[in-house]
């Protein structure tokens, strides 16, 4: 190869680089921009199949919906997408919006639904599909749902904590937190608290465990039977220092409701099983009521999980003249700060200098160069989305001080923030 054909294969290469970067920027930004019109994001683990996980989601979204509240159901179940059974969708395809994108179908309660089941067709077919297909299977079904205006957006996620949970946890951005589902037998509770650790790992607040199958209420007698055991749930939530949000008893008429894609809080909401169900939306529901009287939400640490050391975390600070800038696209460099998270602990500081300033280009920038933390003077709401998108927290209101003595401060939980001084 002469050096022309060289020169010609690097510009054909670079082009096609900066095309994927182009299109993964313009879809992350979609995918923000879709899940921004969701106020809050519930996420239902479990740590093995056969837990009963997709029948909670499916009641837990019913319930929240026979609240008044507007709620989307998510099924991301690749290889078990129960939610078409559970809610008599059974054969349904995904359907497209007039104006683009796809439209959710609708179920029980008025919940708009959407299941991988609904594109798979035959339900007897088994998914062989790699990793970074199902990868962007779930990513554009998240971006392209036209969900409208939602209060909640449920989703269940595939069992266990491996490469397709993970998937989809990085994908959805300020979850509010997940209820993980567990039986009360040791087997299950082993895999819950891998749960439980894997969204420690990602950051995830734990809205709390329930525990499904607990116990039977003999028909015949009236006493209960602790067919899988009873209280391991709660016990082991109490261990783990998550909340325990109660017991849903195994009731006969739950497997025929199911079958025939009944939600059993729906049709049987006088039972004892059903008041389990409403009981444990509870926690769930002082999230809508925390958003009214203005209390917000705790901004979680990145979502992202990165092949390094979790202990280590980097912050980045934007500077001008030596002092933490205002404006974060205005700086003249970035200070990027390698900490210690256990011992609250600066171990490297290196200075960069960032791209020049374009709309949307210093989350990405920021994210290739490992940030997890952002701490600034001011940023409009835009750019803020679109940081938490790449797993990047955001801090706004710092003063113009030094860098290394804001990170300090924020290390020690003594940083003190005013107002955002660019909320536009």
């Amino acid at each position: 190869m002469n050096c022309g054909e060289t020169k010609n294969g690097c510009a054909t290469a670079g082009g096609a680089d900066a095309d994927d970067k182009l299109k993964m920027f313009t879809e992350d930004e979609a995918l923000v921009k879709r899940m921004s019109d969701i106020k809050h994001k519930i996420l239902v683990l479990s740590g093995k199949g056969g837990v009963g996980k997709s029948t909670v989601a499916v009641n837990l979204a019913v319930a929240l919906g026979m609240e008044g509240m507007k709620v989307g159901l998510l099924d991301v179940d690749f290889h078990g997408p129960s939610v078409p059974t559970l809610l008599n969708l059974k054969g349904e395809l995904l359907k497209s919006h007039d104006g683009g994108g796809i439209m959710p179908l609708e179920a029980a309660g008025g919940i708009r639904v959407v299941s991988l089941g609904f594109a798979l067709g035959n339900s007897d077919e088994a998914v062989i599909w790699r990793g970074p297909m199902k990868m962007g299977v779930i990513k554009q079904l998240l971006t392209d749902v036209q969900w409208g205006e939602l209060d909640y957006l449920v989703v269940d996620f595939p069992p266990g904590t491996g490469d397709e949970p993970l998937s989809v946890a990085q994908l959805i951005p300020e979850s509010d937190g997940a209820v993980i589902v567990t039986t009360p037998q040791d087997l299950s509770l082993q895999d819950v608290r891998k749960s439980i650790n894997f969204c420690k790992h990602l950051n995830i607040p734990v809205l709390g465990v329930i525990e499904n199958m607990s116990g039977l209420v003999c028909p015949h007698c009236g006493k209960l039977v602790d067919v899988f055991k009873s209280g391991g749930g709660e016990a082991m939530a109490q261990e783990m220092g998550v909340p325990f949000l109660g017991r849903i008893p195994i009731e006969p008429q739950i497997v025929g409701a199911s079958d025939e894609g009944k939600p059993f809080v729906y049709f049987h909401r006088e039972t004892e099983a059903a008041q389990a169900f409403i009981q444990a939306i509870q926690p769930v529901l002082d999230l809508q009521e925390q958003t009214k009287l203005g209390a917000g939400r705790i901004s979680p640490m990145p979502q992202t999980i990165k092949e390094k050391d979790m202990k280590t975390l980097k912050i980045a600070v934007p500077m001008a003249a030596g002092s933490l800038c205002q404006h974060f696209g205005h700086c003249e460099q970035f200070a990027l700060f390698d900490v210690d998270g256990d011992s609250k602990t600066i171990l490297k500081t290196t200075k960069v200098v960032p791209p020049p300033h374009e709309p949307g280009l210093l989350p990405t920038w920021l994210q290739e160069q490992g940030a997890d933390i952002i701490i600034a003077g001011g940023m409009g709401s835009r750019a803020q989305e679109l940081f938490v998108g790449k797993g990047i927290r955001v801090v706004t209101g710092a003063s113009s001080e030094a860098p290394e003595k804001v990170v300090a401060e924020y290390l020690r939980g003594e940083l003190t923030t005013g107002a955002n001084v660019c909320d536009h």
